[in-house]
């Protein structure tokens, strides 16, 4: 089967969770850049989930480029990183409106999880039907940058949930850190091929 629905249809579901996530901004009481402050935890929150997701659509382009047609399992497993995406708006807004809290932070890390675990099945699918010599399989290779993200996420989790949420938000950025500079890895095994 051809990708572009596939592609299309992602793209338009990952900009509707943005727009989602930007419309939990409420505007503030009053007139003065003060009343701004008290917004801290949810534009934080909203800047961290929106890079997220910016880092979640650039590496699915990244990986629709390297495949060359799809079937139904790669189909429900793009699904299933869709669904776990599509609950960034409730986690952003549930950690934003409580500042950080140890339930909700956990609830955040552990979505966050499920799209590191579903992004991983997906890219597994795509080598399984395209094969061990795929564009794909040569790029991501051993996925160091994957395994580091799923275990600080899966690290996060009980220290948002023993009362260091603040702790785990450090590990949820810095692994948006390593991310931030686009993977070139794909990019380079298009170039190869």
């Amino acid at each position: 089967m051809n990708k572009g629905r596939l592609e299309a249809f992602s793209d338009g579901v990952i900009a509707i969770i943005i727009t989602i996530m930007v419309l939990e901004f409420k505007v503030p009481h009053g007139d003065q850049l003060a009343d701004l402050v008290s917004l801290w935890p949810v534009f934080l929150s909203y800047l961290l989930s929106f890079v997220n997701v910016g880092i979640y659509w650039n590496n699915h382009h990244h990986l629709m480029h390297a495949v060359k047609r799809v079937n139904g399992s790669i189909l429900w497993a793009n699904l299933n990183l869709l669904f776990w995406l599509s609950l960034m708006p409730f986690v952003t807004a549930w950690v934003g409106e409580n500042h950080f809290a140890s339930t909700p932070m956990v609830v955040y890390c552990l979505d966050l999880c499920m799209c590191a675990i579903a992004y991983t099945a997906l890219q597994w699918q795509i080598i399984k039907f395209e094969g061990e010599q795929s564009i794909l399989r040569q790029a991501v290779g051993g996925d160091l940058k994957g395994k580091i993200s799923l275990a600080s996420y899966i690290v996060a989790i009980p220290l948002a949930l023993f009362g260091i949420p603040s702790v785990s938000g450090i590990l949820v950025g810095a692994v948006a850190c390593i991310w931030f500079i686009p993977d070139r890895r794909i990019e380079k095994a298009l170039a190869q091929n």
